[in-house]
C-alpha cells in the first residue's frame, strides 16, 4: 500500500453486501468498520436480511459495521432497531433521516439513542437535517452521522462546504462522528481527510484504487499508453 494513504487521519470503512468481499476487507487492517444498505444487499443477490447479517457478524467481529431499517411505520423501524442492535456490540443501527413519505424519523432516533443504541443517521444531505439528528441523539452514546457527499455532488453541489460546516457542528460531541457517504472516486478519500472528516466509506470499486494514491502520473500515463497498444495489438486491428 502507498506509505501517503498511511498518513491520512480520516478512517476507511468498506461499503456493499458481498459476503466474499466483506471477508476480504475484514483481513486488511486499514479498513476501520463496515456499511451496508437494503440496495447493496438487493443488488448482491441477498434474500434473508438476518442470515446474511449473522454471516457478516462472523467475519467481522472487532470494527464497527451498520444494518439499516426499513419499515415507513415509526414503532416498526423502533422494533426493527432494536432487533438490529441485539446481533452484536459492533452493530450500529442505520436510520434514514426520514422515512419514504419524507417523515421526520427523529423520535424513532430519540428512543432509540435514549436506550444507548449506537446509531448511523443515513441518507442526510442538507444542514437541517444535520442540525434535527444533533438535536436527537444522545450525545453520550456513539453515533455517525452519514452525509451523502456524493449525491450531492450529483447535483452540482460541493458537499465539502455542507460537511465543513456540519463538522463544526459537531466538534463539542465528541461521541458524534461524521461519515462521508456515497462517494465517487479516490479523490474524495483525500477530500474527506482534507477537511477533516472523520470517516469516508467506499465500495470495493473505488477501495481497490488504494494503492494509486501517491502514484508517479509520469509512470501513470506510461502504462495507460501501453495499455492501449497491447488492447489494439490484442485485437488485431488494422489501419
Amino acid at each position: 500500500m502507498a506509505n501517503n494513504f498511511q498518513n491520512l487521519s480520516v478512517k476507511l470503512f468498506a461499503d456493499g453486501a458481498n459476503l466474499k468481499q466483506i471477508a476480504d476487507m475484514a483481513t486488511r487492517s486499514y479498513i476501520k468498520g463496515f456499511t451496508t444498505n437494503p440496495s447493496l444487499m438487493r443488488k448482491a443477490g441477498v434474500k434473508n436480511y438476518r442470515e446474511f447479517a449473522k454471516e457478516v457478524l462472523l467475519e467481522v467481529k472487532d470494527r464497527p459495521i451498520s444494518f439499516e431499517v426499513f419499515s415507513d411505520n415509526r414503532d416498526k423501524m423502533i422494533s426493527q432497531g432494536f432487533e438490529i442492535a441485539s446481533w452484536g456490540e459492533n452493530v450500529n443501527v442505520k436510520i434514514p433521516i426520514t422515512n419514504s413519505m419524507g417523515e421526520s424519523t427523529t423520535e424513532v432516533i430519540k428512543v432509540l439513542s435514549k436506550e444507548g443504541v449506537s446509531l448511523n443517521i443515513t441518507a442526510v444531505m442538507t444542514i437541517s437535517q444535520i442540525q434535527n439528528s444533533i438535536d436527537s441523539i444522545n450525545k453520550s452514546s456513539n453515533s455517525f452521522i452519514s452525509i451523502f457527499a456524493g449525491r450531492i455532488a450529483d447535483t452540482g453541489v460541493d458537499p465539502r462546504k455542507i460537511i465543513e460546516e456540519a463538522l463544526n457542528i459537531v466538534r463539542q460531541y465528541p461521541h458524534v462522528q461524521l461519515i462521508w457517504a456515497s462517494p465517487r472516486e479516490l479523490l474524495n478519500v483525500i477530500q474527506a481527510n482534507e477537511i477533516g472528516c472523520h470517516v469516508i466509506t467506499a465500495t470495493t470499486d473505488i477501495l481497490e484504487k488504494i494503492d494509486l494514491i501517491g502514484k508517479d502520473l509520469l509512470q501513470y500515463s506510461l502504462e495507460t499508453v501501453k495499455m492501449f497498444r497491447d488492447d489494439a495489438l490484442a485485437s488485431g486491428y488494422q489501419i
